[in-house]
Parts: structure tokens; C-alpha cells; sequence
């Protein structure tokens, strides 16, 4: 009996001991628990305090062709934490660039946004990004991004410099008041010269650069750079470039260092007045502070651009330069107030760049997504939006409720519950949707700045292979219109084909490569056309009268006006009234105005836009029944149809400001080839060793120069295009193009 007692106690001495480590492990669990839930409490409290304010940057990446935007792109996403793995251009596995023809050519054709973060001095910056192509051909990609951003990284090429679709890019940046820093890449490749590009950005680009860096060697000797802020030597020690060693400047570069310090500290006097009065005071100590404060005023101001260099592809200075964007170029809320329209009014309407402020945004860029059906990316500049609310489409005037709000990763989406002010997000349930629409509050309409879509230069015939595409034809054509609002498709009336017009060559290359690729449909497509456009050279006076009877109310028209070329040269239509007494009545103005602006999208020659025309209306008359605002418009049509014949109208050409880079073995074969083409010869430079001719040719004259230059060259020259202007085709040329 006392065995089974003790056996008893001893069991029940067991079981409690079980059941305390049961307890003090559950209390330990809670423990841990609840210890995990403060510090993601804390963090998360933390990551919110520095979202609340100027922790948003919007920035694009642009250059001229291989410049480097897209490695640089990938390495700014790798050291953000992003992505774990680089990818590069010519394995075809970068994260930008995902389209098919994208990976294949080793270029960027579309511009790509994805968000990222980068964390400086214990605060976590959120950075969205979108890389720009760098060929002219896809100007409108780059044009409609610029529009939306509040900054740009201008990447330049250390060997090549400042080339044509440079100085491109760079006054589109200019022209929307963006801030600017420019990195100076491929510092490692033969021929990079970082001071001489320095000069150029001076030199061609209008700038005034602030070299914030200088580079330590060059080409296979560039070690990493000298920081002119803090004077201190960077250094990259491992081959992904995450690890960055300080030390002090070796004495070899020690004088340079000094000097562009000291241009540095001269350049922010000369350029900012609260610098100059400290750099003035020989009392004061200039502090590394004083200058960071000073240069993101300039930055931001415009007056000057920080400069850094690297090499993106050997990973060095990316760091650095993902610490100058946060530090110098402006958060969207530090930006002067929003303006824009109302609608109705035409009143200027004010908004400020913040959540409290009502909405408003622009859809930059529209998508159909075969599963996700019409994405638009939007820019939000004021207030906040959440799935589910209603917000209206200035232009349609319609209201529509938002299905789902999506962050984009390049090619990939995520959920958001909302927008707020200085997001770029994307939208799904937008009906109607197109490159440039302004959305806003339903109670507060405003109607911001539009999207300039750049003019067609250059078309093409095309039809389908086969006679069972022909409905899925029209519709793909309408579908990449709306994508790419700089492509055109209209319908010969003479001929009766189908006309794409473009930007160049491969803009339409690349575009009839997609139907292919993405649509399965095969093309039949003839020779490129160039798009010109007519002038009026001459002027006349002219008496258009509509006059019609139907039985009941008639029509009723009679303008005199003078028609001729516009005496500044500008581009579309200048129209003056000089009409006194109320012989015409003021409502039926504009519809003459409408009347003639219409009318010039056919010339008198070919039918080809009109470059530019004056019109004076000096006199008519109006009937008070039978006159409608619809009859003057008539009558201006058939007013200009008659009298534009009789102002010698002649032909214009698209004229490609070009870039040969050469060696001196091919000067003779190059300035040959360009004047076969009818070019003019402007400059001949030599940089880094190579031959550099600048010169203007006819878009007629450059089909297919790339591999005809190849081909001369034995592969050894390079060539870049940009749009220059138009001018008069020489008449032996106009004879056989207007019989």
C-alpha cells in the first residue's frame, strides 16, 4: 500500500511539473509573440514617420543610345535590395527591359516603372524609376515620361560624350523644368575621358555642371573615385561592388582633388547667394553641410547640375549616386504649387501637391493587358484615391469607379489599397482611357497640361498576308494606337491602302515585328515613304461665298480673307480678324478659325499637312435666317481648297541632324557618302582619337544608312539621328514627287 501511495504521489508530482514546463512555455511563447509584434510595431511606426514627408522621388533614367540606362537601371535595383541577382543587356535578362524584341536587340523600346527604396542616414526613401529608350525613334516614350517626373538621371557616355539624341533628351528634360544630375558612365571603357564630357555637358548642353566627383584614372586604370564633398577616396573591393572602402585621397591625385573642390565651392558662390555669403566670410569655415545645402538648392533651381561618374557595368559609384538623388533632387511636395484649367471656366486652378488637396493626376501611358484588359498609368499629383472610388475623365467628361489600384514592377504588378499625392501607379476599370487624359475629383475638375505626341515622319503600306486576319487586322491597329499615340494608320483615299506612319525605320520595324510576335498576324508591307508637308510661298486675297437653298432653311456663308506663309516661320496656324462693324457676328469666328485650321491637313499639292499659314479674315457677310456657325466652317474649307493653289505651294522634307563617328582611315568614304545623300557637312571633330562629323541629311536619303555605313566602314563607325526641321525639296526632286 505505501508502494502504490508514493508510486500515486510521485505521478501526480510528474504531471505538475508537465503542466508548469507547459505553462512556462506558453507564457514564454506570448512572450516572444508579443515582443516580435512591438518591434514590427516599432519598425513599422518608424517606416511611417519617414514616409510622412519628402521620402518620394520620382526620377528617369536618359541618354543617347548605349549610353548604359538600362545596366545602370538594374545595378540601381540591385543595391536597393529589389532584386538579388544583375542581369545584363546582352545576356537578355535585365529587369526593365522584358518585352521580346527588347531582350533581342539589346535595347530599350518602351519605357519601364518600377518602385523601389533606399535607406540614407536612418530614413527610408521610396524611389520610383522609369527607364527611357535612348533611340530618337521612340521620342514619345521618353516625351510622355518626362511629363510625368519630377527629376532625371542623365547618363552620358565617358568615351562618346554628348551625341545628338543627347542633347535630345535633355531639352525635353529642360523644356518640363526637371531637376538634373548627370553620371558619367562606362569610366572604364577605351576612351572615356570624364573631364572632356564635363566640358561638353558646358559646352553643348547650355549647363552649368558641378562636378560633385572625379574619377581616379581612366579606362583599365580607374580605380573608383574621389568624393569632392567629404574629400574622400571610394573604392569598390568585391566584383558586385557592395562593399565601398573610404579612405584618404592618394597623394597622386591630391592636387586635382583641391582644385575641383575649390571650383565646386566657386561654382555654388557664384550661383547661389546664401553660399556666397558664407564662402565670402573669411571668418566662417564652409562645413560639408553648408555645401549638401547649397547644391540641392542650385539642383533643384536649375541654376547648376551635380555631376558623378562610375562605371555601372563594373559596379562602381552606384551607392553614391542613389545617396545624391535622395539628398539633391526635390520630393514631389517640395515642388511650386500644381496649375491647371477648369474646364468649363477656363479659369487657372491652383492645387497644392499634397493628400489634403483634391485629386488630380495624368494617365502618361495606356496598356491592354490580354488578361487585365486596359491598364493606364497614372501620375497622382494631388490628394489620394482607393479602390472603389469615383473619379472623373476631364476630356470625356465621364465618371467611372476605379476597380483596383497596381504598383508596377517593369512587368509585374502588386495591389494597393491607395494613391496619394507624388505616386505613379496604374490603373485598372478606366474605360476610354488615352495618353494625356487628366482625372480628377468629380467636385473639383481641373485639366492639366497635355502630352505633346511628336509628328510622324516616316510611313509605310501595309496589309495582312492572309484574307482571314483582315477583322483582327483593324482591330490590332487600333489597339497599338492606343499605346503608342505616335503611330498613325489612315487609309490612302487614291490607292485605297493602309498607311502606318512612325518616327523612323525602326520605330515601324519594331511595330510590325509586335503584330507578328504578339498578335500572330504576318504583314505584307511595301517601301518606307517619307511624310512631308507643304508651305504656301506666296499670298492672295480671296472671296468665298456658300450660298444654298433646300426648300426650307438654307445656308448661308460669304468671307473675304488673305491666305499666305506665316511671317515668323512658327509651325501651324496664324489666324487674325480684322473684321470691323458685325458684318460676320463674333459667334460665327471661331468657326471660320476651325474652318481653315482643318483645312490644313491637306495641302494643295499632295495632300500633305500644311507646315504653317496666315490667315487675315478683312471682310463678309451673314444671312440672319439661313447663316449657321456650320457654314462659315464650310466655307473656309472650300475658301482655302481654292485659294491655297493659287500661293505657289511647294514641298518640305523631313531634314535628320546626324552623328557619324569614324576613324581616319574613312573620312574621304564617309564625306563622300553624305554628300551622295544630298547632306551638308556642318562640323568635323575629333574626340578620343575618332573622327566626329555632324551634318544634316533628307530623311529621304537615310534608309537603311546604318548598314550601308556598316558596310563602308568594314563596321568601324557609329551613327545617331535626330529630327533637325523640315525645308523646301529642291525642285528636281518636288517635279517627280508631285507628278
Amino acid at each position: 500500500m505505501l508502494f502504490v501511495k508514493i508510486s500515486e504521489n510521485f505521478y501526480q508530482l510528474k504531471i505538475q511539473k508537465m503542466f508548469c514546463r507547459f505553462y512556462q512555455a506558453g507564457v514564454y511563447f506570448v512572450f516572444i509573440i508579443f515582443r516580435t509584434f512591438s518591434k514590427y510595431r516599432s519598425k513599422n511606426q518608424q517606416f511611417k514617420s519617414n514616409k510622412m514627408k519628402y521620402n518620394t522621388r520620382n526620377i528617369g533614367i536618359i541618354a543617347h543610345v548605349d549610353a548604359g540606362k538600362t545596366t545602370l537601371s538594374e545595378r540601381l535595383l540591385y543595391y536597393t535590395g529589389l532584386i538579388h541577382k544583375i542581369g545584363n543587356v546582352d545576356d537578355g535578362n535585365t529587369t526593365m527591359d522584358k518585352d521580346i524584341q527588347e531582350r533581342s536587340r539589346g535595347i530599350t523600346i518602351s519605357s519601364a516603372a518600377v518602385s523601389t527604396q533606399w535607406k540614407k542616414d536612418h530614413k527610408v526613401y521610396n524611389i520610383n524609376i522609369i527607364d527611357t529608350p535612348g533611340h530618337i525613334d521612340f521620342a514619345v516614350e521618353v516625351e510622355r515620361s518626362l511629363r510625368v517626373l519630377d527629376s532625371v538621371v542623365a547618363v552620358f557616355c565617358a568615351s562618346s560624350g554628348v551625341q545628338p539624341q543627347t542633347e535630345n533628351v535633355w531639352y525635353q528634360a529642360e523644356k518640363h523644368g526637371t531637376s538634373k544630375i548627370c553620371f558619367i558612365n562606362k569610366m572604364d571603357r577605351i576612351g572615356a575621358d570624364f573631364f572632356a564630357v564635363l566640358h561638353e555637358i558646358k559646352t553643348k548642353l547650355n549647363a552649368v555642371p558641378l562636378a560633385l566627383q572625379i574619377p581616379m584614372g581612366a579606362e583599365v586604370y580607374f580605380e573608383g573615385v574621389i568624393d569632392l564633398v567629404n574629400m574622400k577616396a571610394l573604392y569598390w573591393t568585391d566584383e558586385n561592388g557592395e562593399t565601398i572602402v573610404e579612405k584618404e585621397i592618394p597623394a597622386v591625385f591630391r592636387t586635382e582633388a583641391d582644385e575641383y573642390r575649390m571650383k565646386l565651392m566657386e561654382t555654388l558662390a557664384e550661383y547661389d547667394e546664401i553660399f556666397f555669403d558664407i564662402f565670402m566670410d573669411t571668418e566662417n569655415t564652409v562645413t560639408v553641410e553648408m555645401i549638401i545645402e547649397a547644391v540641392q538648392r542650385v539642383c533643384r533651381s536649375g541654376a547648376a547640375v551635380p555631376v558623378l561618374c562610375g562605371s555601372a557595368f563594373k559596379n562602381k559609384g552606384i551607392q553614391p549616386l542613389l545617396d545624391a538623388v535622395v539628398t539633391y533632387l526635390p520630393a514631389p511636395d517640395q515642388l511650386a504649387d500644381l496649375q491647371g484649367r477648369d474646364p468649363q471656366t477656363e479659369e487657372t486652378v491652383t492645387l497644392e501637391r499634397n493628400e489634403a488637396a483634391s485629386f488630380s493626376g495624368l494617365v502618361f501611358k495606356v496598356m491592354i493587358d490580354k488578361h487585365m484588359g486596359r491598364l493606364a498609368m497614372l501620375r497622382v499629383y494631388s490628394g489620394k484615391i482607393k479602390s472603389g472610388d469615383t473619379i472623373l475623365n476631364v476630356r470625356t467628361g465621364e465618371s467611372f469607379r476605379i476597380s483596383r489600384i497596381l504598383q508596377m514592377q517593369s512587368d509585374k504588378t502588386l495591389s494597393m489599397d491607395e494613391a496619394k499625392a507624388g505616386d505613379i501607379v496604374t490603373l485598372t476599370g478606366i474605360k476610354d482611357a488615352k495618353t494625356g487624359d487628366s482625372l480628377s475629383s468629380p467636385d473639383k475638375p481641373i485639366l492639366l497640361e497635355a502630352i505633346t505626341i511628336p509628328t510622324p515622319v516616316i510611313r509605310v503600306a501595309i496589309e495582312p498576308k492572309t484574307n482571314g486576319d483582315e477583322k483582327s487586322f483593324g482591330l490590332v491597329l487600333a489597339k497599338i494606337q492606343e499605346e503608342d499615340p505616335s503611330l498613325v494608320v489612315e487609309r490612302d483615299k487614291q490607292t485605297g491602302e493602309t498607311l502606318l506612319s512612325g518616327l523612323g525605320e525602326l520605330h515601324l520595324e519594331v511595330t510590325l515585328e509586335k503584330i507578328r510576335l504578339n498578335h500572330g498576324i504576318e504583314i505584307n508591307q511595301g517601301r518606307p515613304k517619307v511624310s512631308y508637308r507643304e508651305i504656301l510661298t506666296g499670298t492672295t486675297i480671296h472671296r468665298e461665298k456658300l450660298s444654298k437653298q433646300n426648300g426650307g432653311s438654307g445656308q448661308f456663308a460669304d468671307i473675304s480673307f488673305e491666305i499666305g506663309p506665316r511671317n515668323d516661320n512658327e509651325y501651324g496656324l496664324e489666324f487674325v480678324n480684322v473684321i470691323k462693324g458685325g458684318v460676320i457676328p463674333t459667334e460665327f469666328i471661331p468657326s471660320v478659325e476651325k474652318g481653315f485650321r482643318e483645312a490644313m491637313e491637306q495641302g494643295p499639292l499632295k495632300g500633305y499637312p500644311l507646315e504653317n499659314m496666315k490667315i487675315t479674315l478683312l471682310d463678309g457677310s451673314f444671312h440672319a435666317q439661313d447663316s449657321a456657325a456650320f457654314d462659315f466652317e464650310i466655307a473656309a474649307r472650300e475658301g482655302f481648297k481654292t485659294a491655297a493653289k493659287g500661293c505657289s505651294p511647294k514641298l518640305m522634307e523631313p531634314v535628320m541632324q546626324i552623328e557619324i563617328q569614324s576613324i581616319e582611315e574613312y573620312t574621304g568614304t564617309v564625306t563622300a557618302d553624305i554628300n551622295r545623300r544630298r547632306g551638308i557637312i556642318t562640323s568635323i571633330d575629333e574626340r578620343s582619337g575618332r573622327k566626329i562629323f555632324a551634318a544634316e541629311v533628307p530623311l529621304a536619303s537615310t534608309f537603311g544608312y546604318i548598314s550601308d555605313l556598316r558596310t563602308l566602314t568594314s563596321g568601324r563607325a557609329s551613327i545617331s539621328m535626330k529630327l533637325s526641321h523640315y525645308a523646301l525639296v529642291p525642285d528636281f526632286i518636288a517635279n517627280t514627287l508631285i507628278t
